[in-house]
């Protein structure tokens, strides 16, 4: 039987694709990977990309969300005020954009989610460093040395 091994991408879905780049330039330092023509946007991640997509109908979402991993989860949570957007308290940064998706943002160095160093060093966030908590989590799966 075949085995999940990773996330490749997580298509958002808009109504305008280039809006959507304007709001979340606004809240994030990102590279675009590409576009397909005005359907398609993709943010890059280093190895990983999300994708934003023409074309949402449904309603907002409630509990379906993502999960975001930045570099700094608190200085996300001051763009999204100085926006304007509500904001939950917990301890991750949850809020939904103007098209009804729910993100949730939590910080690399808090998670037991990895990049190489290598794709670090391309990202230029080689100084990101794992809190104990976060170390202790991978040592235990036997995720790290």
């Amino acid at each position: 039987m075949p085995r999940i091994v990773g996330i490749n991408h997580v298509a958002l879905e808009v109504v305008d694709v280039d809006e959507a780049l304007a709001w979340y330039g606004r809240l994030f330092e990102f590279e675009l990977r590409g576009r397909a023509g005005a359907k398609m946007a993709f943010i890059d991640l280093g190895d990983q990309f999300i994708a934003i997509a023409a074309g949402r109908v449904q309603p907002p979402d409630q509990a379906r969300h993502f999960g975001l991993v930045v570099d700094d989860k608190e200085a996300v949570r001051g763009e999204l005020r100085q926006a304007g957007v509500s904001v939950q308290a917990s301890g991750s940064v949850d809020f939904g954009d103007p098209w009804g998706n729910h993100i949730q943002v939590v910080d690399y160095r808090d998670i037991q989610f990895t990049k190489t160093p290598s794709v670090l060093r391309a990202m230029k966030l080689d100084q990101l460093r794992k809190t104990e908590a976060a170390q202790r989590e991978l040592r235990e799966k036997g995720l790290t040395d």
